[in-house]
């Protein structure tokens, strides 16, 4: 792992107060059309893992009034604190995603802005680590690069590290572990330019 892939935790603990503002500060929930997919694709009251769930808004605070019981997991102690003073009533665990192990399946399983913080070894891993908590069914939806490569962002003055692979090892990956992709889009002009994808355990 880079150093600054190894940097990404600290700067979001750092800076959680920063980001929870940033985010709120927001005028629209931009990845609206996409949790509405995500969201057709669940049973009603359906179970929702958030990885890299931040505070929890507005993503999971989203899916909370839509009637999801989210259950948020952050490698940021300080960002779970603001998940669970924000949504008393869901389920947050300050956790790694790379050694995620919940006891739990999940209907919808959600790393949004998260996944792609990790360098490419640790993102082929977590493939694994998404078909252990998936029940059957379940969808999947993750924000990746449009292609392979790495690329440093910045946030709060410190280098934001990103990395992807590229869409047909990413294809491959959903596949070993019986993912169909639903729908992908490259820099998804309507989301903010992110490279989203959706896919459902079958």
């Amino acid at each position: 792992m880079t150093s600054e892939a190894q940097n990404i935790v600290g700067i979001y603990r750092r800076h959680a107060d920063a980001w929870a503002l940033a985010r709120a500060r927001e005028s629209q929930l931009y990845e609206r059309g996409w949790l509405d997919r995500f969201r057709g694709l669940l049973p009603p009251g359906g179970a929702v893992l958030d990885i890299g769930c931040g505070s929890g808004q507005p993503i999971a605070a989203h899916l909370s009034k839509h009637g999801f019981a989210v259950t948020g997991v952050d490698a940021s102690p300080e960002m779970v604190d603001m998940f669970r003073k924000r949504l008393p009533d869901q389920q947050a665990h300050v956790a790694d995603m790379r050694v995620l192990s919940l006891p739990h399946r999940f209907n919808g399983l959600l790393a949004w802005d998260s996944f792609f913080h990790l360098d490419h070894e640790d993102q082929r891993r977590m493939f694994p680590v998404f078909a252990a908590h998936a029940a059957p069914g379940a969808a999947l939806m993750f924000t990746s690069g449009p292609s392979y490569g790495e690329a440093i962002g910045e946030f709060g003055g410190e280098a934001l590290y990103h990395a992807s692979l590229d869409e047909i090892e990413y294809r491959q990956l959903l596949a070993s572990i019986g993912f169909d992709v639903v729908a992908q889009v490259a820099e998804d002009p309507t989301c903010g330019g992110r490279t989203v994808w959706l896919a459902r355990l079958q």
